[in-house]
C-alpha cells in the first residue's frame, strides 16, 4: 500500500494539529465477540496471566539483551482464556442500565523521566508531547488511513520528574518498578505514559491489561520517538501509537508467525516475523494476503505505517469493556 504521503508530509514538517473529533463506525468497530478466536477452553475462575513478557517495539538493529517483544504459545492461550472470563464476569456484572461502551475519551498522565533539566539529559519539550497527543488521536480515529476505532485521548497532565536513579528507564529492572510504583496516577481506564531514555535499544514497551490495576500498568516510550525527537526514522510518534495498542490488548501483527491463530484478528495477514524499514510488497507466510507492513504493530519505519483494521478495532473495543471500563 505504500507510504502515507501526506501524513508524512505533515508530521516531517512537525506541525502540530487539534485533536479530531472521533468519527465511529459500528460497522468498522463490529460486535464483541461471544468468543476468543483462540483454541484456549476459559475456566470461570482462571487466574489472570502473568506479563514475564512486556510487548515492545525494537528498532532496526536493535540488539535486546531481554527480549520482550512476543508472548509464547502458552502465554497467548493463558491471556485469551482470562479475556473471555474477564467478559463473562462482565456480562454477569451488568444490568439493563449498565451497556458496553461503544465510544471512549482515554484520560491520559505524562511522566517525563529526566536526568537533568537539559534536552539531552530527557527534558523534553510540551509541544512534542502535545504534538504526540495529536497523533494518537489521528491514528485511532482512521484518519491516517485505516479503521476508525472507538478511542480518542486526552491530555490531563504533565508530570516532570529529575531522577537519575530512574534514568534511563531499564526494562523489567527494580528500578522501573520503583518509578511506576511512585507515579502513577488514575484508574484502570487512565493511560499513564513514561518517556526518557530507554535500555536495550528499545523504543518502547507496555503491559496488557488485566482485571485487577496493576501499578506497572502503563507504557514506556523513547522520549526522542515523539514528533519532532532526534530518533531517526522513529520520530513521527507511532511508538506510543504502537505500544499503546499493546495496553488495549493487540498482539504484533508477526505474533505465532505463519501458523495457527497469529494475532487473534482475522483481517491481519499473518507474517513470519517482524518488517523492519518499509519492505513493500514482503510475503512471508504461504496464507492468503501480503505481510501487514503498514499496520501500526508492526516494527517498521513510522513513515512505512499508517493503520489498524476493523479487527484489531473491534478487538480493543472488546478488550475495554472486559478490563478497563468503568
Amino acid at each position: 500500500m505504500g507510504l502515507r504521503p501526506n501524513l508524512l508530509t505533515r508530521r516531517t514538517a512537525g506541525v502540530a494539529t487539534s485533536t479530531l473529533a472521533l468519527l465511529l463506525s459500528t460497522a468498522a468497530v463490529g460486535v464483541v465477540p461471544a468468543a476468543s478466536a483462540f483454541s484456549a477452553a476459559p475456566v470461570g475462575g482462571c487466574a489472570e496471566p502473568a506479563d514475564s513478557h512486556a510487548n515492545a517495539r525494537v528498532a532496526k538493529g536493535g540488539n535486546v539483551k531481554l527480549d520482550p517483544n512476543e508472548l509464547t504459545a502458552q502465554q497467548v492461550r493463558e491471556r485469551e482464556a482470562d479475556l473471555a472470563a474477564a467478559q463473562r464476569a462482565r456480562a454477569n456484572f451488568r444490568t439493563g442500565a449498565v451497556a458496553p461502551l461503544a465510544t471512549v475519551t482515554i484520560p491520559v498522565v505524562v511522566h517525563v523521566i529526566q536526568e537533568n533539566s537539559t534536552r539531552a539529559g530527557g527534558n523534553i519539550t510540551d509541544s512534542m508531547i502535545n504534538q504526540q497527543i495529536s497523533v494518537l488521536n489521528q491514528a485511532y480515529a482512521g484518519s491516517t488511513g485505516g479503521a476508525a476505532t472507538a478511542f480518542s485521548f486526552s491530555l490531563t497532565k504533565i508530570n516532570r520528574v529529575t531522577n537519575t536513579s530512574w534514568y534511563p528507564i531499564v526494562q523489567g529492572s527494580s528500578a522501573e518498578r520503583s518509578m511506576k510504583t511512585s507515579l502513577r496516577q488514575g484508574g484502570k481506564n487512565t493511560l499513564n505514559i513514561y518517556l526518557g531514555e530507554l535500555s536495550d535499544s528499545l523504543l518502547g514497551w507496555a503491559t496488557f491489561p488485566k482485571r485487577t490495576l496493576d501499578k506497572m500498568d502503563g507504557v514506556v516510550v523513547l522520549n526522542e520517538s515523539l514528533p519532532g525527537g532526534t530518533a531517526t526514522n522513529y520520530n513521527q510518534g507511532d511508538t506510543g501509537t504502537h505500544e499503546i495498542g499493546h495496553w488495549l490488548n493487540l498482539y504484533h501483527t508477526f505474533q505465532g508467525g505463519c501458523s495457527g491463530s497469529g494475532d487473534g484478528v482475522s483481517d491481519t495477514p499473518a507474517e513470519a516475523s517482524p518488517a523492519y524499514q518499509c519492505p513493500t510488497g514482503r510475503d512471508t507466510c504461504s496464507a492468503t494476503g501480503k505481510d501487514p507492513i503498514t499496520n501500526f504493530m508492526d516494527y517498521t519505519y513510522d513513515s512505512c505505517m499508517y493503520q489498524f483494521t476493523a479487527g484489531q478495532a473491534s478487538r480493543m473495543l472488546t478488550a475495554w469493556n472486559a478490563y478497563r471500563a468503568a
